[in-house]
């Protein structure tokens, strides 16, 4: 499961969600076989990483709390 794939929200994946969204409409059944299994694995890198990168920026307050500055 990968969260919601809006580009606004994550821009350093925004190539990747693109192609991948593209793959999901130029392959409308082949997708459930695995036709776009490598755009997914490489989004679900990118959103790891997009993870690590805010935690090294933002520390604890990467998700926004209402106890964080």
């Amino acid at each position: 499961m990968h969260p919601h794939l809006t580009l606004h929200r994550h821009p350093m994946c925004a190539e990747i969600i693109e192609e991948f969204q593209k793959c999901h409409v130029d392959h409308p059944l082949k997708k459930f076989f695995g036709e776009c299994t490598d755009l997914k694995i490489k989004l679900d890198r990118c959103f790891r990483q997009e993870v690590n990168i805010s935690i090294l920026f933002f520390g604890d307050c990467v998700h926004q709390t209402p106890t964080c500055p």
